[in-house]
């Protein structure tokens, strides 16, 4: 499992780095690392200290719990999500979109997802 933890935490890395616009290049630069060890981290060929956990937790703006959250759920669920497409988080497309989303104000919004769901006949999936 030691291994998968390292995966997970680079997931949670990557989505949080793309989530944000920044490159690889950028947050090497904030943490002190090259760009190669922060692909490294994020693939899990690489474990991340505690000290370099810290770090990235504060480029990247999350408490270090962010890493860490959902990982005791990760068994039971990753197998379905995969399945049913759960790293849809991960394409540029949805990042790109959510980004677009935040940057709305609060009434655009709801608009947009009132719109999502209508064209969606009004079906959410859960997550």
């Amino acid at each position: 499992m030691g291994n998968d933890i390292d995966v997970y935490l680079g997931k949670r890395l990557r989505r949080r780095r793309r989530l944000l616009g920044l490159t690889q290049q950028q947050l090497a630069g904030a943490v002190g690392v090259r760009f190669q060890q922060i692909q490294k981290y994020e693939c899990g060929a690489n474990r991340i200290s505690a000290a370099r956990l810290w770090q990235l937790s504060e480029a990247l703006e999350v408490p270090v719990g962010y890493f860490y959250d959902g990982l005791s759920d990760r068994v039971a669920k990753e197998t379905n999500l995969e399945a049913e497409g759960g790293e849809m988080f991960a394409r540029k497309e949805t990042l790109d979109l959510v980004r677009a989303y935040y940057l709305l104000g609060e009434r655009p919004r709801r608009r947009l997802l009132d719109l999502a769901k209508s064209l969606n006949g009004g079906e959410m999936l859960e997550a």
